[in-house]
């Protein structure tokens, strides 16, 4: 049986979407939408997928059990966001949720109080390294985990070459739109997913955030680099960093009683996760440099080849809410996940120098498993 979903937003990530969704064959892009007709015409035309000029006729085509993807610009994603909601479809959105907690504990309220799913980007925790990830910690590989490092440097982004960077479907790198809404709201969620899933809510945020390269096109004083201490209420703490300043690194480290976890490439589903086991060498203590590969033990979902900046599957977040439709359960990343996670990523960009301590206010429960990472 074909399943049904709709898109709205044909920009640069779309096509990361679409190159993911070729990977199954029950799933069909039944409806695009976008405000830039030209971009609209050349994304269709390039996916052969049926264009709607209009939101509203793009609402109405799409069939019952469809869900719609949001790809639209951040600052769009609160008003699509609570139309789609409206139309009685459950929403996919990229991050953020939403640009303020407000806003986006509007849209959880709305969607629970009509039955819906509400999503939100990033999927990653769903994919191979990070499940495999979660496994070994839940195995207790490394030991009890006292402290995990975050790191989601990017290099020194505003140096790079972006306008030579072009989607397939000739959407360009969305620079402008990147530097406003901030590496944070960007990118953190690439690992405060994973933390989230390992370790629950996060209780207390102590973060900074600060522009400490001015004049980007866009970026209206927008951190460039933020650093965040996250406490959860279960007692482990992790340190998360973002930039688009310091030299790219894409590391998360699982600390324990009897080594590290870590995994190198937070953009890669197959990266692999290695454990160093820790040992006294006559008068010194060290983690073994060459780690021990900790495999998935059987077959995980399709994967993508890198092209570009990433090697990821981003459809695995909207399949899991056509699972969960199909199977009648909960979606495993939540709407109170999305809020969560919206909550945190906002504690953090916005710090400044000067916020101190956060408590939060919304909490939520820990995904399950994937099955084949039980």
């Amino acid at each position: 049986m074909m399943r049904a979903v709709g898109l709205i937003g044909c920009g640069f990530v779309a096509d990361l979407y679409m190159r993911s969704f070729a990977l199954y064959d029950d799933i069909q892009i039944v409806a695009a939408h976008d405000i830039d007709a030209a971009r609209l015409t050349a994304f269709c035309a390039h996916w052969d997928v049926p264009p709607q000029a209009q939101l509203q006729g793009f609402l109405e085509a799409l069939p019952e059990g469809a869900i719609v993807l949001n790809l639209t610009n951040p600052a769009a994603h609160y008003e699509v966001n609570r139309a789609c909601l409206a139309a009685g479809l459950h929403v996919w959105c990229e991050k953020p949720l939403a640009m303020s907690l407000p806003e986006a504990e509007a849209l959880k309220t709305m969607a629970d109080d009509a039955g819906l799913m509400l999503a939100s980007a990033p999927s990653s925790v769903l994919g191979e390294a990070a499940q495999v990830f979660l496994r070994e910690i839940r195995r207790g590989t490394a030991g009890p985990v006292r402290l995990v490092y975050a790191e989601l440097d990017d290099g020194f982004v505003p140096q790079a070459r972006t306008e030579t960077w072009i989607s397939e479907s000739g959407a360009p790198w969305p620079a402008e739109d990147e530097y406003h809404t901030g590496c944070t709201l960007e990118h953190a969620g690439y690992y405060l997913t994973w933390l989230m899933a390992a370790f629950g809510p996060v209780r207390r945020v102590v973060a900074a955030s600060a522009e400490v390269i001015p004049g980007k096109p866009g970026g209206a004083q927008t951190p460039d680099f933020a650093t965040a201490t996250l406490f959860f209420h279960e007692g482990q703490v992790a340190r998360l960093t973002c930039s688009i300043v310091a030299p790219h690194d894409h590391r998360i480290r699982a600390i324990g009683d009897q080594g590290v976890l870590a995994v190198n490439q937070a953009w890669n589903n197959a990266a692999p996760v290695r454990f160093h086991q820790r040992i006294n060498l006559r008068r010194r203590l060290l983690e073994l440099p060459i780690g021990r590969r900790c495999k998935p033990g059987g077959v995980t979902h399709p994967k993508v080849s890198r092209k570009g900046a990433a090697a990821m599957n981003f459809a695995l977040g909207p399949v899991e809410m056509l699972d969960a439709l199909a199977e009648g359960r909960p979606c495993r990343l939540d709407n109170a996940f999305a809020l969560h996670l919206t909550e945190v990523t906002l504690a953090i960009q916005n710090a400044g120098d000067d916020t101190g301590p956060q408590d939060m206010v919304t909490s939520c429960d820990r995904p399950e498993p994937m099955p084949w990472a039980s």
